[in-house]
């Protein structure tokens, strides 16, 4: 059932590439686990042992939180249709914010989003299959727009004004440097 390999192969980076969500986790030593879905045309394949993702605005900030005090991630895809499949990415993260040198160039692999704040480098440690036979099947209708829709509305002062308000800390009272870094 379940299979470890080291990197990605190329029909792995396939099924990611043919995913609608993802979803991210996260923790300190001590603090809360997090898990976040994410969706939108948001992630990228470097190559078989790098990821990127984009990472919009929302009503919290816990991975960027986490990560800046503890490298560690997981991401996992699930097959909602077709074959089933389960497919795990373990590795070490790193934040990528706007003042960083990297972002203009780790930026460009994206459409820009509405919102963006930060990207996630994440190397490939480990790669997990399982067979996801549990998983239920859902048809995927359309991606929802109210968050692009959301941070247009809000323009670049009112994010600046969003960021300023709620995402400078996590719910452990975590920074996020989210300001700093960004502003």
């Amino acid at each position: 059932m379940g299979k470890q390999y080291e990197a990605l192969s190329e029909r792995l980076i396939e099924f990611i590439v043919a995913q609608k969500i993802f979803f991210v986790g996260t923790a300190t030593t001590d603090s809360r686990v997090n898990v976040s879905p994410k969706g939108m045309d948001s992630f990228r394949v470097l190559n078989n042992s790098r990821v990127i993702w984009l990472n919009v605005t929302g009503s919290g900030n816990e991975t960027s939180a986490h990560v800046q005090l503890n490298p560690r991630m997981t991401i996992m895809f699930c097959a909602f249709d077709g074959p089933p499949l389960i497919l795990r990415l373990y590795g070490t993260a790193r934040v990528v914010h706007k003042k960083d040198d990297d972002w203009k160039d780790l930026f460009s692999y994206f459409t820009p989003l509405p919102g963006a704040r930060q990207i996630f480098d994440l190397s490939i440690e480990l790669v997990q299959t399982s067979c996801g036979m549990a998983v239920p099947q859902y048809d995927h209708i359309e991606d929802r727009a109210l968050l692009s829709d959301w941070a247009k509305k809000k323009g670049e002062h009112g994010l600046m004004q969003y960021w300023e308000d709620k995402n400078q800390s996590s719910i452990d009272n975590i920074p996020t440097n989210i300001v700093a870094k960004n502003g």
